[in-house]
């Protein structure tokens, strides 16, 4: 096989599995921030046992996302060593920014957010959620400020010729905030809100059809059916801006994800069809006339850069990158109702009435991480065949030494220990659901409330 697509699926692979932890993270770290804030304001015991739940289960996330995240790093150096080259001074800033500002401070208090429950007060326990939440957003924004300089590359100069050609930083704040980062990070953000959301609401819905902790699945799915409600209506202009950003800077990738083979002015949206790539077009399309053209330039005859003006060879994979775009939209639509339904219900009190929207609910856990996984494959995918766009092609970065036999192996290894690593989480994840919240009584006393549970499972205590 392909040493190329061998490596690019590896490297698939590993970032896909590791980004369903660290957008739970981040997400249930916003939940506990805001659950910790109003047991501060209130004084309700209730939301401390949510607080005390839910910190349990960041802190399985976090943990399966930390052993999974190494990975990748080593990547870089084994199967892309002249892309690490040629964007090390760009990469190895935003990374050491990150080890700096993020790593620092989330594993500052992190031992304070999981064990100091009674041993810090309710103010420092707060500040130290806080900070750990920060933490986990500030690694966000270096990862995709990296990630968006490969995207709109700014702020740089190229050193050198051939092999030994290189980006050096000229302008670090203009790297920083390169035309596509802050709007991009906006929208990982929102998209890492959703999936901590979910989690909370599919494990709600689980209770409340089981008829356990009632008064805590619903304050739980509350909270966590506001902040998926906020976070999709964020969605929504976050996710316009970013298309704008695209069909300005990567024109070609605009074309991919909509299927634009020829190159005119007031063009339709196309809001599904099939892909017919023999006869580039779009059979069986449903089109909103001029749509396109206008949500993207906001001109209805503003002219649309097709697929005609890209060779063959360095086309992306057109259907591949149409269906999964509108995946991910279909999947926001249906976030976006089941939070204004959910809450709707919730108010009036009649949630437990709707078994089927509750079933739902369980399995909308899925939803969020399904359209994060899309929307990032849709924005590597896209830049197709560029590493870093318009600078230096994927076939040109990977290490020319490595062999097709090398990384099918390392696929094959990986493939194993992420699948235990996967039951392993569902596993442990379904101990913490079936034993539910900690009643009031005695757990609460504990110093090692946070993390005493987990420690006994990993070590085969339960």
């Amino acid at each position: 096989m392909d040493v190329v697509i061998l490596a690019r699926f590896q490297f698939a692979l590993t970032i896909m599995f590791h980004y369903i932890f660290p957008v739970l993270s981040i997400g249930l770290g916003l939940i506990l921030v805001i659950i910790e804030s109003i047991y501060l304001k209130t004084g309700d015991k209730t939301y401390f046992r949510m607080a005390q739940y839910w910190t349990k289960i960041f802190a399985l996330t976090f943990a399966i996302g930390v052993a999974t995240g190494i990975v990748m790093e080593f990547e870089f150096g084994t199967n892309w060593s002249t892309y690490s080259r040629y964007v090390g001074d760009v990469f190895g800033s935003a990374l050491a920014a990150e080890g700096v500002f993020a790593f620092f401070l989330e594993s500052g208090f992190l031992a304070i957010l999981l064990f100091g429950w009674n041993r810090v007060g309710k103010k420092m326990h707060f500040f130290a959620t806080l900070m750990v939440c920060l933490g986990a957003h500030f690694s966000a924004i270096w990862i995709v400020v990296a990630n968006s300089w490969m995207q709109t590359p700014a702020g740089y100069h190229i050193v050198g010729e051939g092999l030994a050609a290189r980006a050096e930083i000229i302008d670090f704040w203009a790297m920083v905030f390169n035309p596509s980062s802050m709007v991009r990070l906006t929208h990982v953000i929102l998209g890492c809100w959703l999936a901590g959301a979910f989690l909370v609401i599919s494990i709600s819905a689980y209770y409340l059809l089981r008829n356990r902790h009632l008064e805590f699945a619903r304050k739980s799915m509350r909270i966590g059916l506001i902040v998926a409600l906020v976070s999709c209506i964020l969605q929504l202009f976050a996710g316009d801006l970013s298309a704008k950003i695209v069909a300005k800077y990567q024109p070609s990738k605009l074309a991919a994800l909509e299927a634009v083979y020829r190159t005119e002015s007031q063009v339709p949206l196309t809001i599904f069809g099939v892909v017919n790539t023999k006869e580039e077009k779009i059979d069986y399309a449903i089109q909103i006339p001029k749509l396109l053209s206008y949500l993207s330039f906001e001109s209805s005859d503003a002219e649309i850069k097709g697929l005609d003006q890209i060779t063959k060879e360095d086309r992306p994979n057109v259907a591949a990158l149409f269906y999964a775009y509108r995946i991910m939209l279909g999947l926001w639509a249906v976030m976006f109702t089941l939070s204004v339904i959910g809450l709707y219900l919730l108010r009036r009190g009649s949630i437990q009435n709707y078994r089927s929207l509750l079933r739902t609910m369980v399995l909308s856990v899925i939803f969020p991480q399904i359209a994060n996984e899309t929307g990032w494959y849709c924005a590597e995918s896209g830049r197709y065949p560029w590493i870093v766009y318009g600078l230096l092609r994927i076939s040109d970065g990977l290490s020319k030494s490595v062999t097709a036999n090398q990384v099918l192996s390392s696929i094959i290894m990986f493939s194993f220990v992420y699948l235990v690593l996967f039951f392993l989480f569902i596993y442990l994840l379904n101990e913490k659901v079936k034993h539910g919240p900690e009643e009031e009584k005695d757990d609460a006393a504990s110093p090692y409330h946070g993390l005493q549970h987990l420690v006994e499972e990993m070590g085969g205590g339960r």
